[in-house]
């Protein structure tokens, strides 16, 4: 039977949301060899009808314990990242305290939290990932959060001296790749001290529902949650939310402190059949405006290429023409470069890619960096360029040409 992921309980018989020919991954991105093996595949997504967590009833990817972060250096993240260190550090007084990132990638925001005058630390599941960590020089070892009752810092990977209890935990978009939330939880509630607080980010179910942008579903995130919903998880794992709120227009960012665990349950204020509507509205109107630019640009002899090889990117690509119409995506991240878009199989390309092969047109698909992108565009590759990106449902022209 399913079940759900937070909760246990039974999930309903009937999906809300049927994803077809969706990217396999986000990240095992085929190369030249693999590309030819590659398809998509169908993902039925659920809502549990006791606690409300929707999620999608599939196997996790195989990597779903590593942290990879493409933009974890962009300017928008950077700044973010910083202010939000600076609140929690300043108006919580954790001036010299532990803090520890659970899932700290190669130790991208690490870097940034060295900065203020705390003692950072970080666990990550990848060994490649902590080994460039440790050569930036950060205190970093390799364990991940999976059993309720481990001691962190003690494993045969840990550096001497780094065990808990540690008095902030940091995590940032990794709760919604876990397929046991709850353990995760648990394991770092053990690991705080008793005043222990913490700061974590998901992506906003509020967000996918309200633009109608199906897009963002990809089966790396296993769980989409609410505020609601994510609230009543870190309350029932024995943590009081003292501040919430949205950051970057997609993504929920909560602090929290620890707390006596709960048995509480969630008010669903939310039926199926809006759930529903929502994303197949979005569907829709993504569709049309997708086929309706291939045929302008078809009309007017134009190319188009994308920028962002992104989850969004691969979903857009191969559940509407845009896999068909474009010639590439491009992205600067290197590790993509050279490979093709699971399940649409675009080519990834460079930004300098564009000199070889112009296009008329590139259409930006990466929410949250769209103006920072178009800045880019615009400066190296000029004003005749047609900037458009997809905001909510809809494509919308950026800049002056």
């Amino acid at each position: 039977m399913r079940h759900c992921i937070a909760c246990r309980s039974q999930l309903p018989a009937k999906p809300v949301f049927l994803l077809r020919n969706a990217p396999a991954s986000a990240q095992n991105i085929p190369d030249e060899r693999e590309v030819k093996e590659d398809e998509g595949l169908d993902l039925e997504l659920y809502q549990c009808s006791h606690c409300g967590l929707v999620q999608f009833d599939c196997e996790p990817v195989s990597y779903y314990r590593d942290v990879i972060r493409a933009g974890g250096l962009s300017t928008t993240m950077k700044e973010l990242r910083h202010c939000q260190y600076r609140h929690l550090i300043e108006t919580y007084h954790l001036e010299g305290k532990r803090f520890l990132e659970v899932g700290c990638g190669q130790g991208e925001f690490l870097q940034m939290l060295t900065e203020f005058p705390v003692r950072a630390y970080g666990m990550e599941h990848n060994p490649d990932l902590v080994r460039k960590a440790r050569e930036a020089g950060l205190t970093v070892w390799q364990e991940f959060a999976g059993k309720s009752n481990q001691v962190f810092g003690e494993g045969e990977h840990a550096p001497e001296g780094v065990s808990g209890p540690f008095d902030v935990f940091l995590s940032f978009n990794f709760l919604e790749h876990q397929p046991e939330p709850d353990v995760m939880l648990q394991a770092i509630w053990n690991n705080l001290t008793e005043d222990g607080m913490g700061l974590l980010t998901v992506p906003a179910l509020e967000y996918i529902l309200e633009q109608g942008s199906y897009y963002e579903l990809l089966r790396d995130h296993i769980a989409y949650y609410s505020f609601g919903t994510l609230r009543q998880l870190l309350e029932q794992n024995g943590f009081l939310i003292v501040e919430e709120e949205m950051v970057n227009r997609d993504t929920i960012s909560m602090i929290v402190k620890k707390t006596q665990k709960r048995n509480t349950i969630l008010d669903m204020n939310q039926t199926r059949e809006e759930f529903s509507d929502s994303l197949s509205q979005g569907y829709k109107i993504t569709n049309r405006e997708m086929e309706e630019l291939a045929e302008r640009l078809h009309g007017e002899e134009k190319t188009l290429a994308v920028w962002g090889a992104s989850h969004q990117g691969f979903t857009l690509a191969s559940t509407t023409v845009l896999g068909r119409a474009a010639k590439y995506i491009i992205d600067s991240a290197p590790f993509k470069q050279g490979r093709f878009a699971p399940a649409s199989h675009l080519p990834i390309v460079a930004p300098d890619h564009f000199f070889k092969e112009p296009v008329d047109v590139i259409l930006i698909v990466a929410p949250g960096y769209t103006d920072e992108i178009g800045g880019i565009i615009r400066q190296r590759f000029g004003v005749e360029v047609e900037i458009l990106a997809l905001r909510t449902s809809h494509l919308e022209g950026i800049g002056e040409r």
